[in-house]
């Protein structure tokens, strides 16, 4: 969630018979609240106090527990060593380029490494180095730090990284001098948010951070109050200058709540250097944008930003090149359309219409210094057009041939003063690699940046794109993934993802770690239900706030076709849902809980109703709604799992993920849903609560903590007892 990502041959055990001992019990000590004349009863409301030594000890007792039962499973030790032996397979991992003239910037993970390293090079054959490492870091006992984010000088000499410690993503930024490695400055402070963006003289620049907590600010405000600020280089952090904000905003710009985010950005490819302001309101996707000559920022408080819109204008993303300034909007046009400004000069209202709404979703815009770079969508893989600069209308929209069908994007590079982009491209059945399109040949050509496994493009894997008839006839996107002959007789394993909120696509990717699970006759799905972005704005909002059960609804109606089609059985199929998409499987789950023999609930929001109380929980009102409002109320009682928990009912197996250190879904609410769940179910199938003391949210994890996860994950589904009789 915000502030915004999926064996050995044996037949395993059922889960259930490996349940020996118990679980530690969760005392039962009701808390009532009244919303709008509705009694809501929390009976396990003392386990959102994390920090209590009886919570504690109630943590660590069903983090044991879960370890001792997922240990157990007899595919486990063998299915580990295969999917450690898939992702090693490739000499490294690569990712995040930044291009700095002829220099790169990029993220290196060796096959022996456990964690990204920071790296440089001249050109794509340059001899590499290594610029930071985290790991030398010096780390409380029991945790790691890792690189959250990083950011190059436009002259490639310095360069400004996030830190985090034990996957929180509460960085600090650090200031490494890119030809020695030297720490410049000390730590700047509160930077979970922040994206630094360099001044053309690469002595300064602008970053984000959270305000200080002292005791005058009320719990659930941590990430209230955004604000930028610039730092020169040299200087120490408590001289960095406030340039937007709540308590720094000038006349020209006014905030009116201390839920508005400030950030200000650098682009590079402007005539004249020009800073953007964009003022955010928690996942709200619509931006307030603001110009202003950069040297007036050196005067904050009364700096003269010239207003480019509003929410109300419905703009999600801009791009700058010369003074073209490109608008990605939704109004009026629910696949969204890009509209061109001056940016000097800025004026909505004479903004000429450049790409008119098209049948494919526009997700996003890029500048090149030949053209604008259009990233397509429509209901699955992903395109590239192309807009010279100057030309506008839909026959001036070049679709781009791309290097293999199906292609999903996983990365885009580009860079206003140069012409063309570099992507990063898969698919759901190969890996792929860092394109580079040369607008004068007209093609996609391989960079040969990311190293390639033999397990990359295996040649035995197919995929079926299908349609399927949801609750009131909406036909839903559902990709299926299997070996090339597989018996469609009910007797497959199948794991069903989905996600569906805040308008993201779940379009396709490779990850060679799942052919262990594939390989074994498995099936994996994706779902594309309502409240993705797959088409556009309108199914984004079929799945929003009082539409919400249309996400899960449409997620029920996949795992239906699954098993109606012989894919799977009910009995063999495991439903996942991630973060956001926590709402997604754990009201599938509780309203057809016969559906599915096992669920994975991994970092889920799972109590709804309590969210907004949590730091992140007021960033994501504008995707859930609020309990201050009886609408808000009744849509949030309605996609709360915890909620919907009934005692007595035949539960499936259920593994609840979570990271101690998670700030953007308090860990409580896997707490919470585990004792509940725990406590209710009558089908003798356990509930697991897997706990990770040195991860958050799954950002800034090492490369064995994800192994280990997804290993329990595919062990769980592997041990559903297949049906008694086979489908015919």
């Amino acid at each position: 969630m915000k502030n915004f990502l999926f064996l050995l041959p044996c037949l395993s055990l059922p889960l259930a018979a490996l349940a020996q001992s118990a679980a530690p019990v969760a005392p039962v000590r009701p808390v009532t609240d009244t919303y709008f004349g509705q009694t809501v009863v929390d009976p396990y409301r003392w386990l959102e106090d994390v920090k209590s030594a009886e919570t504690q000890a109630w943590m660590h007792g069903q983090a044991d527990y879960a370890r001792q039962q997922l240990d157990q499973l007899p595919s486990r030790a063998a299915l580990y060593a295969r999917v450690k032996e898939l992702g090693d397979a490739a000499a490294a991992r690569t990712g995040r380029y930044q291009r700095r003239g002829q220099q790169l910037f990029y993220l290196k993970r060796g096959a022996t490494e456990n964690l990204y390293k920071l790296y440089t090079r001249l050109g794509m054959q340059g001899a590499e180095k290594q610029v930071f490492d985290p790991e030398k870091l010096s780390a409380t006992p029991g945790k790691h730090w890792a690189i959250a984010y990083f950011t190059a000088s436009p002259d490639g000499r310095t360069v400004a990284i996030g830190v985090a410690e034990g996957g929180s993503e509460n960085a600090v930024v650090k200031l490494i001098d890119t030809a020695t490695g030297r720490q410049l400055d000390t730590d700047l402070p509160r930077a979970r948010f922040s994206s630094p963006e360099w001044q053309p003289d690469s002595r300064a620049f602008f970053y984000s951070r959270t305000r200080e907590m002292t005791p005058e600010v009320a719990p659930g405000e941590e990430f209230t109050k955004v604000t930028s600020y610039r730092h020169q280089v040299g200087t120490a952090p408590a001289a960095d200058v406030p340039v937007l904000g709540y308590d720094y905003a000038p006349p020209s710009v006014p905030l009116k709540t201390i839920h508005e985010e400030a950030f200000v950005e650098v682009p590079a490819g402007a005539a004249v250097p020009t800073a953007v302001g964009l003022i955010e309101r928690g996942t709200r996707r619509e931006l307030e944008l603001y110009v202003a000559p950069l040297a007036a920022l050196h005067t904050p408080r009364t700096t003269a930003w010239q207003k480019v819109c509003s929410a109300a204008d419905e703009v999600t993303g801009y791009a700058v090149q010369g003074d073209n300034l490109y608008l990605l909007s939704h109004k009026n046009a629910p696949r969204f359309q890009v509209l061109r400004t001056s940016l000097s000069k800025p004026n909505l209202a004479t903004a000429t219409v450049v790409v008119p709404q098209m049948s494919s979703v526009v997700q996003e815009i890029f500048a090149a210094k030949d053209a604008l770079y259009l990233q397509l969508l429509d209901g699955g893989p992903n395109q590239f057009a192309r807009l010279p600069h100057g030309k506008s209308g839909t026959p001036a929209v070049e679709t781009l041939p791309l290097p293999f069908a199906g292609a999903g994007v996983f990365e885009v590079i580009h860079d206003p003063r140069q012409a063309g982009i570099w992507a990063g491209l898969t698919s759901w059945t190969r890996w792929g690699d860092y394109f580079a399109y040369d607008p004068t040949a007209r093609r996609f050509t391989a960079t040969k940046l990311e190293p390639q496994s033999a397990y990359d493009n295996p040649g035995n894997l197919e995929v079926a794109e299908v349609k399927v008839t949801s609750h009131d006839g909406t036909m839903v996107p559902l990709s299926i993934i299997h070996k090339k002959g597989l018996k469609r007789d009910g007797t497959s394993p199948a794991l069903l993802q989905g996600y569906g909120a805040y308008g993201t696509s779940m379009t396709p990717i490779y990850d060679a770690s799942y052919l262990a699970l594939l390989e074994q006759g498995a099936v994996v799905a994706v779902a594309h239900v309502r409240g993705g972005g797959e088409y556009g704005q309108e199914w984004y909002k079929a799945g929003f706030q009082a539409t919400k059960p249309n996400t899960w609804k449409d997620f029920i109606a996949c795992a239906e076709y699954l098993v109606k089609e012989g894919y799977t059985s009910s009995a063999r199929l495991t439903g996942q849902g991630t973060s956001a998409g926590g709402i997604l499987i754990g009201r599938a789950v509780t309203e057809r809980p016969d559906l599915f023999g096992a669920a994975v609930f991994n970092v889920g929001c799972l109590d709804a109703v309590r969210f907004e109380t949590t730091a992140n929980g007021q960033a994501n009102i504008p995707e859930f709604g609020s309990v201050q409002t009886e609408p808000g109320f009744r849509a949030l009682t309605e996609m709360s799992t915890y909620a919907h928990i009934q005692s007595g009912t035949k539960y499936p197996a259920v593994l609840l993920i979570h990271g101690v250190n998670d700030r953007r879904v308090d860990v409580w609410q896997s707490l919470k849903t585990a004792a509940r769940l725990q406590a209710a179910t009558s089908s003798g199938r356990p509930v697991l609560l897997r706990l990770d003391f040195d991860a958050g949210h799954g950002m800034g994890s090492t490369k064995d903590q994800r192994y280990q996860q997804l290993t329990d994950i595919m062990a769980l589904v592997l041990s559903q007892t297949a049906p008694a009789t086979a489908r015919k």
